[in-house]
């Protein structure tokens, strides 16, 4: 018996090597991915020399003699550290990730398919200026010299998912355009959530839910609901993931040098997106003769799309403007092929598209288009509805004319303030506030886009197409945008509040995000008189006062608690400093109790996707307890409850969630337990057993209308309740005395790869507030690559 024991120990401590052999041989076989970063690469594609830099934080110095060789070495660079990140982003926008991700995805393959992305990235390419579509192929073939010269395995990614990249084009670029337009554009799912709601509620209960943006803040159609099939509306509503549904919330301002302690601009920008690994960003700092840019790129682009050139820094915000319209198009009644339009019928625009599924199946997909866009309802198997009705997407982003790329060539080629305004001319979607100053002491604000001109109507329902009534009669003249030059005041402010008052002349949107960070932002700016510096607006980014709580916390506290614990809760919330401060327990007691109250409000009326009503936070909840609301009241209860009922309850609701989740000892809650920013990857973090490893996880501090944005999740499960989902993905501060001095960081890290040093070796720093520069000294100890041009 001992022998036979001895054999199986032998013989089970035998496969356990062999597995850590395997294990370790596979982990150092998948290092291979890695990019070189020293050396020599011949590369035939170049016109002269090429030096990669890259410092230990894995930040990028490009220097090239010829403009084209920086573009094909960027694409070389972009695919070396973030290559799956690219062609996951291709596969989504062309509709193509069932292929390698099975029917899991076939809705999302459905959606982007009938939107035509690809279709349209295609017909793009003839509507750009030669210069822009040369930078977009030199870009595509330093990717597929990476493709084609790499003598490593694929990033791991490739390898869990079987399959290889297909080589890069200028069309896979465009898409990235396209992506990000949809993900900054909310107003169809805003006109989706109107549609189901009219004829259920009074038109005074559903304005609540969009209050009226406030007159002294800062300032930078029911009777068809029958016809919008509620199935249809609610899918495609909540259709995309998170990484990908319509959000945006950024930061953007810039002083004057008459008040910078310098004398001349000073321009501070942090756009907001969900929280993601890889990040959207990637640092650079590209040099060729007669250019040099510094700041965000995103792999994918050849471009610099947030940061500054020798003469001009620019920043972008979200203008969260009215730019698409859903039509309820009737199906003609003699033929289902047809639809109504002023004219008579018309025939529908059809293309068969074929979606292949892993493992070699193919879907096929009848996508139709009206004349206002493609129609949507399609997406949904179940969407032609029985009223006889389906609903089109009218959208500028639909276009295939667009220039956008025009613009971001322009823009980084810009040798003052006018010319990079100019350059705007061509920014035709998604619609942003971009704020710009130049060395010569200009600071400016414009919010370029085709913006509609509508017959009637406001955008806020889906409207009939048949009559004709709310078409598209053009868009708005350029030099009728929305704009400023050198204000008087000398500070430019937007963190996404409303840009034009009432009188504009032009409707650019009914419903405007609240105004609490764009408050707290230029109050402290007008403060700043002659001495304000990077730093400050450095110290400012990470600005965590709760101005929001100054406003919902005086309702709540006005009602007496029903228990001790309750009175405790209350105690500290009285004596808080309405900081967001992550070691806190008051954010943590706060947020818990708005989130239970605004459950407790509207959950039984509007389901469980009541949360796309209170848009992550507080504003909505303020008018409904203003105005003691109908919506206080519980269907289904025996009582007539009021708010003060609700908010009683909601803190009893509160305290036992967090009670259950943190223990019982009030002292020591803290904001940073479950106000985490949690980095997880698409794919590998889903991996059985192994999955955490491709995740990082940090502590932080502030919430949904801080300064510093942190927005808390809403929905899910209890244990991920709070998590810290949509932030600052990227921050810079531009000095323009010297915009070498100017600071940048990401959220992440460099790289894409989990194998990598710098995968999320930023995010600590992140947190904290610190920044790094892109000066050339950054680059004085760095490892050093060089591509050589070889014989063609």
């Amino acid at each position: 018996m001992k022998t036979i024991r001895r054999t199986l120990l032998f013989g089970l401590g035998g496969l356990a090597a062999l597995a850590l052999l395997l294990a370790v041989g596979g982990y150092l076989w998948l290092r291979g991915s890695l990019p070189q970063t020293e050396g020599d690469i011949p590369l035939a594609i170049l016109d002269g020399p090429v030096k990669i830099s890259r410092n230990a934080d894995g930040l990028v110095r490009i220097q090239a003699e010829t403009e084209f060789d920086l573009y094909r070495a960027l694409g070389f660079v972009h695919a070396q550290e973030r290559l799956w990140q690219m062609d996951f982003t291709r596969r989504v926008g062309s509709g193509r990730l069932s292929e390698v991700m099975g029917k899991a995805t076939l809705v999302h393959d459905r959606f982007f398919r009938t939107l035509g992305f690809r279709q349209l990235a295609e017909a793009n390419l003839s509507h750009l200026a030669p210069e822009t579509l040369a930078a977009l192929e030199s870009y595509a073939e330093g990717v597929n010299a990476y493709l084609q010269g790499r003598s490593g395995p694929l990033p791991l990614e490739f390898q869990v998912l079987g399959y290889e990249p297909e080589p890069w084009s200028p069309i896979d670029s465009l898409l990235w355009g396209r992506i990000m337009a949809l993900r900054l554009s909310e107003n169809w799912r805003d006109e989706l959530s109107r549609a189901r709601l009219a004829g259920r509620f009074t038109p005074e209960q559903i304005a609540q839910l969009w209050p009226a943006y406030p007159g002294d803040a800062p300032v930078t159609v029911a009777q068809l609901s029958d016809l919008v099939d509620d199935t249809v509306a609610r899918q495609l509503a909540g259709l995309l993931p998170p990484s990908l549904a319509p959000t945006g919330a950024s930061n953007v301002w810039a002083v004057s040098g008459a008040r910078s302690a310098s004398g001349s601009p000073i321009l501070a920008n942090d756009p907001h997106l969900p929280l993601e690994a890889p990040g959207v960003w990637f640092l650079a700092r590209l040099e060729a003769p007669g250019i040099t840019l510094a700041g965000a790129t995103a792999p994918g682009v050849p471009f610099v799309l947030l940061g500054h050139n020798d003469h001009v820094a620019w920043g972008l915000t979200t203008t969260h403007s009215d730019t698409q319209d859903f039509f309820i198009e009737r199906i003609s009644p003699d033929d289902p092929g047809q639809y109504l339009t002023p004219e008579g019928a018309e025939d529908f625009k059809v293309r068969d598209e074929f979606i292949r599924l892993t493992g070699g199946e193919s879907v096929t997909l009848a996508v139709r288009e009206t004349r206002h866009g493609p129609v949507m309802s399609d997406v949904i198997p179940e969407g032609s509805s029985e009223s006889g009705a389906v609903l089109s997407l009218a959208w500028p982003a639909l276009r295939p004319d667009d220039r956008t790329p025009d613009a971001l060539y322009g823009m980084n080629h810009a040798q003052d303030w006018a010319q990079f305004r100019e350059s705007l001319r061509q920014f035709h979607a998604p619609q942003q506030n971009v704020v710009f100053a130049d060395t010569a002491g200009n600071i400016g604000f414009l919010a370029p886009a085709r913006v509609p001109v509508r017959r009637a109507g406001n955008g806020q329902h889906p409207v009939p197409g048949w009559s004709g009534e709310f078409d598209w009669i053009g868009f708005v003249p350029f030099e009728e945008l929305p704009s400023q030059d050198n204000p008087r005041s000398g500070i430019i402010v937007n963190a996404n509040n409303k840009i034009v008052p009432d009188s504009f002349p032009h409707l650019i949107a009914v419903d405007w995000p609240p105004p609490y960070r764009a408050a707290r932002i230029g109050a402290a700016l007008s403060g700043a008189a002659g001495n304000h510096g990077v730093t400050d607006s450095v110290v400012l980014q990470q600005d965590i006062a709760a101005t929001a709580a100054g406003s919902i916390l005086p309702r709540l506290l006005k009602v007496t608690p029903i228990s001790v614990r309750g009175r405790q809760a209350t105690a500290l919330l009285h004596s808080w400093d309405r900081q967001m401060h992550r070691s806190a327990p008051e954010p943590l007691i706060l947020q818990a109790w708005v989130w239970a109250l605004g459950k407790a409000i509207l959950e039984d009326d509007l389901g469980p996707n009541y949360l796309e009503y209170l848009d992550g936070g507080t504003y909505t909840l303020e008018r409904i307890l203003a105005e003691d609301s109908q919506w206080c009241d519980t269907t289904g209860s025996d009582e007539i409850e009021n708010c003060d009922a609700q908010i009683q309850k909601s803190l009893e609701d509160a305290l036992d969630l967090l009670e259950e989740r943190f223990g019982g000892e009030m002292h020591t809650w803290r904001w940073g337990d479950a106000h985490v920013a949690r980095f997880a990857h698409p794919v590998l973090s889903r991996l059985p057993l192994v999955g955490p490893y491709f995740s990082y996880d940090v502590e932080t501090d502030g919430g949904n209308d801080t300064v510093n944005r942190a927005s808390p999740r809403l929905g899910g499960s209890a244990e991920h309740l709070f998590e810290n989902v949509h932030g600052p993905g990227f921050r810079a501060v531009y000095d323009l005395s010297d915009l070498e001095r100017s600071r940048f960081m990401i959220a992440t890290g460099q790289s894409g790869n989990p194998l990598s040093g710098t995968y999320g070796n930023l995010a600590p720093r992140w947190r904290d507030g610190l920044t790094v520069s892109l000066a050339p000294e950054t680059w004085a100890l760095a490892r050093q690559l060089s591509l050589l041009p070889a014989q063609k």
